[in-house]
């Protein structure tokens, strides 16, 4: 017999995080989240070793969201999954076990996009204790959910949402919580692949967006020039400025084989100013031609420190009402995944057993 209020189980598989969430009622009861340190060697995701760590990771995590949330898998109203976009042998392990777990237990199933997700990690309310940290035990001897803290502002809709990740960079109007239009993206590489990239050609490790934050944290963004590229409408493009930085480093090294040693943080701040003027630079542009005061960014890359004050200064020049994530939205995390399937919950738009896993949106 289930308890009173909805709970929503999220499991997230999409590239190389394993992690899993609970929701009552909206409500984020646990988010636990197993990392996979082994593609640090590689220089990036192997998607063979990462499908491996899926299945050994799944069961555990799961295991342990309930075990926070201080529910029985009986107890579960529906299970939200990412179906894509992503590495397809990672979706297909979530998927799988989504599949599995519903039909043990006789409830239906939530596909969800893996980049709705992002965009609404912006409505996740945590139940919180002190230290503002989600419980272990988010509930009361009562059976009763502790009363939530007082929640921070979301955006009304329609709002503009800057998506920036490893794998995507894109400007969405959010229309509602399952309306949702890319109005702008990139032609090639995404703007944390681009990061990525300049960093293992500089000889810091992956994944670089942490590394060039710290870096730039210390560095001159006013050093070095490279390439902007210019696209119309509101699209990126970040392989000029990738073939901007190589070149140029090459040029540089020629004079000083230590270039990038002596120079790391300044190279490091220039490139993020560098592609954080790029991002706003369009989006600035959809805001003011679209009328929208209402911006968001998420995603990986929406952890970097440049681009959070960038957005922090708009706000200001531009009378924008800007919604950063918390952090540990940032990345890939079933919290964001259980909250987009609470709300088709509540339009009970389930996907049927048979819906199959896909690693790219259709276009």
């Amino acid at each position: 017999m289930k308890s009173e209020g909805c709970f929503i189980l999220g499991i997230e598989s999409s590239c190389d995080d394993t992690s899993s969430a609970v929701l009552r009622d909206g409500i984020l009861l646990s988010n636990v989240t197993a990392s996979q340190a082994v593609h640090e060697a590689y220089g990036g995701v192997v998607p063979e070793l990462a499908s491996r760590a899926h299945q050994q990771n799944i069961v555990p995590v799961v295991d342990a969201a309930l075990k926070q949330a201080g529910i029985e898998r009986e107890q579960l109203s529906a299970i939200a999954f990412t179906r894509g976009p992503g590495l397809m042998g990672s979706l297909l392990v979530g998927v799988s076990f989504a599949k599995g777990l519903a039909a043990s237990l006789g409830i239906p199933m939530i596909d969800v996009n893996h980049l709705h997700g992002h965009v609404l990690a912006h409505f996740i309310k945590e139940e919180q204790g002190a230290g503002g940290k989600v419980q272990e035990n988010a509930m009361q001897e009562s059976g009763k959910p502790l009363a939530p803290c007082s929640l921070p502002p979301v955006p009304q809709f329609p709002f503009l949402c800057l998506l920036v990740s490893g794998g995507n960079s894109q400007i969405i109007l959010v229309k509602s919580y399952k309306e949702m239009e890319i109005i702008g993206q990139t032609i090639d590489d995404a703007a944390g692949e681009a990061i990525d990239k300049c960093s293992k050609v500089m000889g810091l490790g992956y994944p670089g967006g942490p590394i060039i934050d710290k870096l730039a944290r210390q560095g001159n963004p006013d050093a070095f020039t490279f390439s902007k590229p210019n696209i119309p409408g509101y699209d990126y493009s970040f392989s000029g400025l990738k073939t901007s930085f190589l070149y140029k480093l090459r040029d540089w090294m020629k004079d000083d084989a230590d270039f990038i040693e002596h120079h790391k943080e300044d190279l490091a701040a220039s490139l993020e100013k560098t592609i954080v003027d790029i991002l706003m630079k369009k989006l600035r542009l959809a805001a003011k031609d679209l009328k929208i005061k209402q911006v968001a960014v998420a995603g990986g890359v929406s952890a970097n420190t440049g681009l959070r004050n960038a957005f922090h200064d708009y706000a200001k020049r531009y009378g924008w009402k800007v919604f950063i994530p918390r952090f540990s939205y940032t990345t890939d995390n079933a919290a964001m995944i259980a909250i987009a399937g609470y709300f088709k919950y509540l339009d009970k738009d389930f996907c049927p057993m048979s819906a199959p896993a896909y690693s790219r949106v259709a276009t």
